[in-house]
């Protein structure tokens, strides 16, 4: 059985292509790219992919918040049998598959409430991602520490990580102290902004480039098969997307990501 990743575009995505190129580096059989309006009139089913991913962008120019129109896209539309849209995403979900949203897809994760889904509550939003600290947009290159202790399948193993952000809306808001505890304390905070000398999560910018409290720069959900990061780790696919290449600086790439993902698809359902 192949592994197969579905990768959508339209509205201002602007990653698609390198995203599925990384999928497939990774191992996946398949990396299809698909506009989401095939996906509502029911061209693309869902049910045909294992591997769900909402790359990078500006969807909708974040024009009324950064992924707010998607999610309410896939909130409300029907197909036109007029079975719910989100029925089709929570069936996918149910089945075991893992869902990955990259920097504008986490932000349409987090305002659909796929992620943090605490309390196994899905589809109620808990977190959102707003306007960084510096008040700018912020294109750099950071350091990552995955948490050793996340049930995050993408994450597993992995060491310090590098990759590119590329946004203006990345810091995480919670609606309460006590939500921030207990992402912590379920160990959702899947990866952390690192200090590049220390490897520990830090708050100083610009090494965590938005200000995210508790160094947030990834989020699961209690299964473990979703995730949401505001870096790029399809813009880190080979050596030489690293702007230390030629200075012989070797960090892990962002296709590890990706390749825990196929294997756990290919130990699950193949």
């Amino acid at each position: 059985m192949s592994v197969n990743a579905l990768v959508i575009t339209g509205y201002g995505t602007n990653s698609h292509l390198e995203t599925a190129h990384t999928a497939r580096l990774a191992g996946a059989d398949t990396a299809d790219v698909i506009h989401f309006a095939d996906i509502v009139a029911g061209q693309t089913r869902l049910e045909d992919y294992h591997f769900l991913i909402f790359p990078g962008g500006f969807l909708d120019g974040d024009d009324l918040g950064a992924g707010q129109t998607a999610a309410m896209r896939w909130r409300y539309l029907r197909f036109p049998d007029g079975a719910p849209l989100l029925r089709s995403l929570e069936e996918f979900l149910n089945r075991g598959k893992l869902v990955l949203g990259i920097c504008n897809g986490f932000q349409l994760l987090v305002k659909l409430g796929l992620l943090p889904a605490l309390g196994g509550e899905r589809f109620k939003r808990q977190v959102s991602l707003g306007h960084n600290d510096s008040a700018r947009f912020e294109d750099r290159w950071v350091r990552l520490k995955p948490n050793p202790q996340s049930p995050c399948v993408f994450t597993k193993n992995l060491p310090l990580m590098a990759m590119p952000v590329r946004h203006g809306e990345g810091k995480l808001v919670a609606s309460d102290d006590a939500c921030l505890k207990r992402l912590a304390d379920g160990d959702l905070i899947a990866l952390q902004y690192a200090d590049p000398e220390s490897g520990e999560p830090t708050q100083v910018y610009p090494h965590n480039p938005n200000g995210s409290p508790l160094a947030v720069a990834g989020l699961t959900d209690p299964s473990g098969r979703v995730l949401g990061l505001m870096p790029h780790p399809e813009a880190f696919h080979h050596v030489t997307n690293h702007p230390g290449w030629t200075r012989g600086e070797l960090d892990a790439p962002g296709t590890m990501l990706f390749v825990n993902a196929v294997r756990y698809l290919r130990e699950h359902f193949c």
